[in-house]
């Protein structure tokens, strides 16, 4: 569902001067609102002369955001509260479904997907831009922007569980609580920081995902989820990751990995409620632990699930922990 923006954006055009015979680049703000005009179309306007001028767009972020991103906007869109749910690597927003359609009838609920994974835009990755998570919470802002967010609740898995934190220090107007599932500030071990890999696992890690994805994929899922009881887990898992450009998955997971923002998780001030699995092999539970003693006043709740995707082996947890921290 696409929801016009509802602020001024800001478009650069190039005119060219009858009197200079040159372009002039030229700046302006212009009320785009209920608009979803695409980069790069031709408005045509009337100079003062009643000569036609061709203004070229380059549309900021703030409405490329619901096309790149294939943004949804469900549930109750009437109601003055938002919930906004950011997925992990190798997922993308049907993730949530379980989980999301609880908040439907009392929230105006908003799922999108990261750059490089889903429906988004296949133009939009660019290893250069995305060499970092800040490039993902300005997309996860844009979107805010976009649609008016304001005071939302933002529920964020793994590596989006940063990205949360990063968006809401960056425009903590858009969120009133985060809820971080399975999330993690660094992966690598340190010197006094238990993050559950060392750099020579991860480049093995690396190297198998480079020689053959696809198996690396079959074998990763099943490890990942954990439940065995239950393959159908592991093989939506497994199809999920099969069906992201190799390339771009092996750059995100570099980018995802490789990351430290420890340093972060001091500068946000909202009500934070991190959700945790008994077992997880990415996120070992001295990790959230970390995070609780990092994050002011957040509350921990280790819930009855394996795996690193309780949200998709146990909805049912998920969705209790996070309504009794919306009750608290």
């Amino acid at each position: 569902m696409l929801v016009p923006t509802r602020t001024p954006a800001v478009c650069v055009y190039r005119m060219k001067t009858s009197a200079h015979k040159e372009k002039t680049h030229i700046k302006k703000k212009v009320d785009l609102r209920g608009c979803f005009r695409e980069a790069g179309t031709t408005l045509w306007l009337e100079s003062a002369t009643g000569r036609p001028i061709g203004l070229r767009f380059r549309v900021m972020a703030t409405l490329n955001a619901i096309r790149k991103n294939h943004v949804t906007v469900a549930g109750n869109t009437n109601s003055g509260r938002t919930m906004l749910f950011a997925h992990g690597f190798g997922t993308d927003q049907t993730a949530w479904v379980d989980v999301a359609k609880a908040f439907l009838p009392d929230y105006r609920v908003i799922l999108y997907d990261n750059v490089g994974a889903g429906k988004s835009d296949p133009e939009a990755f660019s290893p250069n831009k995305y060499d970092n998570l800040h490039a993902y919470a300005d997309d996860l802002v844009a979107i805010c922007e976009a649609l008016t967010v304001r005071d939302a609740v933002l529920v964020g898995h793994s590596v989006s569980g940063i990205i949360s934190v990063l968006a809401a220090i960056k425009e903590p107007r858009f969120f009133s609580r985060l809820v971080l599932l399975g999330a993690s500030p660094r992966y690598r071990n340190d010197t006094h920081y238990h993050g559950g890999f060392e750099q020579v696992d991860l480049d093995a890690l690396y190297g198998t995902m480079q020689t053959n994805y696809h198996a690396w994929a079959s074998g990763f899922a099943p490890i990942a989820m954990a439940n065995p009881e239950r393959p159908q887990l592991a093989n939506y898992f497994a199809d999920s990751l099969r069906s992201i450009r190799p390339d771009i998955a092996l750059a995100v997971m570099r980018v995802i990995m490789q990351s430290d923002h420890r340093a972060d998780l001091a500068r946000l001030d909202k009500p934070t409620l991190l959700i945790q699995s008994r077992m997880d092999m990415a996120v070992p539970l001295e990790v959230a632990q970390y995070l609780q003693r990092q994050i002011r006043g957040s509350q921990l709740a280790v819930v009855n699930a394996s795996g690193h995707f309780p949200h998709i082996s146990a909805p049912e947890v998920v969705i209790e922990a996070i309504q009794a921290f919306l009750r608290s």
